[in-house]
């Protein structure tokens, strides 16, 4: 949970609170001009993922702003050329628009994601919500903040206890088909009861941070910018995002900056919960 607080005395953060104000705002009208109809760009990429003109447009006005703030520091951006990132020993991992098939079937739930890469760990993170006009940021060693533009108020994170006999709330993406969910789910059924929320890529982490989601156990692939923001607000509040196999993720340092399946989990007890249901689902075998 979050409780009101003061504006952190921290000038990253106050740097970069303005530019992700304007950055969401301008995905925010994007997407409004998008639902209303106006002329609107869709490209398929080469991995057949669609992009559009507002990742693009988001992605050019963070580059242009990253620069002038941390010109020592370069950006691994989703939609830009990263193929030197081996040499980067600290960089910002950038995903100008994550959920870009939510914002096309209209649905509310996409994010702009960015952290700070020092050596192979995720030290600083962000996820804005353009639609609920809000930011989750804050660095690995300290409880994270939010911050609401419309209210102009802060808020830090709280640990709070989860009462034992709450129900266990998983987090899904939209039409999860994939029986290997299903598989996953059924073992905790047996202990617990069970709340699914379907919801966008990132935004689950938001959902995990406001107490909404205590699981989101991931089986298809996703990129190192998907995930890294949210790994590293998880950590921050005792949580965590490990491989399937039971590792965190590591950061600009593999020859791939695709990901293999996960389980995120809010806090340690729903850490135990989710790998014994992995262990028993048979669903890594």
């Amino acid at each position: 949970m979050f409780i009101t607080t003061t504006r952190p005395q921290d000038n990253l953060i106050n740097q970069l609170l303005p530019i992700l104000e304007q950055a969401s705002q301008i995905l925010l009208e994007e997407y409004q001009n998008y639902s209303a109809g106006y002329e609107f760009t869709i490209h398929e990429k080469q991995d057949d993922s669609p992009v559009t003109q507002a990742d693009l447009k988001v992605n050019r006005f963070l580059l242009k702003h990253l620069a002038e703030i941390t010109p020592d520091l370069p950006v691994l951006s989703e939609e830009s050329d990263y193929s030197a990132r081996h040499d980067w020993s600290t960089c910002w991992m950038l995903d100008p628009l994550d959920g870009t098939k939510e914002f096309i079937h209209e649905r509310d739930e996409f994010t702009i994601n960015l952290s700070l890469i020092n050596g192979k760990e995720t030290v600083f993170s962000v996820i804005a919500v353009p639609c609920e006009q809000v930011v989750y940021l804050g660095y690995l060693q300290d409880l994270p903040f939010k911050y609401s533009f419309s209210q102009q108020q802060w808020y830090q994170y709280q640990v709070s206890s989860t009462s034992l006999d709450a129900p266990i709330q998983i987090g899904l993406s939209h039409g999860s088909k994939n029986p290997k969910y299903q598989k996953f789910i059924q073992p905790i059924e047996k202990e617990h009861r069970i709340i699914r929320r379907e919801a966008g890529s990132a935004y689950k982490f938001c959902m995990m941070l406001e107490g909404e989601i205590d699981i989101y156990p991931r089986f298809h692939p996703t990129s190192e910018w998907d995930t890294s923001s949210g790994q590293g607000l998880l950590e921050s509040i005792g949580g965590g995002l490990l491989t399937l196999d039971g590792k965190p993720f590591e950061y600009n340092q593999r020859s791939t900056v695709l990901n293999k399946g996960f389980i995120a989990f809010r806090d340690q007890e729903s850490k135990k919960i989710a790998f014994e249901a992995l262990a028993q689902s048979g669903v890594i075998d």
